[in-house]
């Protein structure tokens, strides 16, 4: 494998390329304890890139919107439908879906996976996922109680996940919010945002004929 040249920026990699722009990354979260850390999450990637996100009303409970970037725009199930008035208005989880290079769902409560594994699309992030486009990536990042974990729809669900082509983020083994000590906690932020972007650059460079 060639080596990559390391004064190369995330700059450097659109200049090449006259129709360069900064990647869109969607991230999308759901109701587990672990979305506390979602404002960390966004401005993780709002350094790099430019960043919509998405909550379900679960995960709200958790998630601090005063410390969002302030340009990032957090939707939530009740603007699915809020502006649409007639036949040929837009239709949020479509402008979204059309709008993201990647999506990237952390935490991925195991209430979502199992939504997402069986198809049901019966809020605002989980319609998104059943109408995305598969040649486009998308990242999630579980977060769970490790029974929960080490339940056996679990691996189901994810094997179901995989068959669509959803690359997983791992869970890590420490103490879990509930007090319990073992695998299940949501990977840290900063390794979602550094592994997403090592994809995307990746593939750029590879497209590009740089590797």
């Amino acid at each position: 494998m060639a080596d990559v040249e390391p004064q190369n920026t995330d700059m450097d990699l659109y200049q090449i390329n006259s129709a360069a722009r900064r990647p869109r990354i969607l991230l999308a979260t759901s109701g587990s304890v672990a979305a506390i850390k979602f404002a960390n999450l966004c401005h993780c990637f709002s350094e790099w890139a430019e960043v919509k996100a998405v909550a379900t009303q679960a995960s709200l409970h958790f998630v601090d919107r005063v410390a969002l970037p302030k340009d990032v725009v957090l939707y939530a199930d009740e603007d699915e439908w809020s502006s649409w008035k007639k036949i040929g208005d837009n239709v949020l989880h479509i402008e979204l879906r059309k709008w993201a290079d990647i999506m990237v769902i952390a935490p991925l409560s195991a209430n979502t996976l199992a939504k997402i594994s069986g198809g049901l699309c019966d809020n605002l992030l989980t319609c998104i996922v059943r109408a995305w486009d598969y040649s486009k990536p998308m990242f999630v990042a579980p977060a769970m109680n490790t029974l929960m974990w080490n339940n056996p729809f679990t691996e189901r669900h994810l094997m179901g996940i995989d068959d669509l082509g959803i690359s997983l983020i791992p869970p890590v083994k420490k103490r879990l919010a509930c007090g319990d000590y073992g695998n299940g906690a949501m990977a840290e932020p900063s390794l979602i945002y550094s592994t997403v972007r090592l994809f995307f650059e990746t593939r750029e460079q590879s497209s590009s004929g740089n590797v």
